[in-house]
């Protein structure tokens, strides 16, 4: 394994310990760590594709982070207002 793989497989498995997590409801599958995960992993893994240049990967991921870091701000927000 190479660098770009080592950083694409750390980025990913991230992503899938947070779905792992989630499918057997050992965090809320709309929880402030959930999203976390996802954004930390999908950040990583994008990462990952812009080393290796793939375009379709690049957009992948760069969405995947961007909407769950949408989806951990309007949580944070819902939180703080019930606080």
């Amino acid at each position: 394994m190479n660098y770009n793989d080592i950083i694409g497989a750390i980025g990913v498995g991230i992503i899938l310990i947070a779905y792992f997590l989630n499918i057997f409801s050992l965090i809320p599958k709309e929880g402030l760590l959930y999203f976390t995960l996802n954004i930390i992993g999908a950040c990583i893994a994008c990462y990952a594709s812009i080393l290796i240049n793939y375009i379709p990967f690049i957009i992948l991921e760069g969405t995947w982070a961007a909407v769950s870091l949408l989806a951990l701000i309007q949580t944070s927000k819902k939180i703080n207002c019930s606080q």
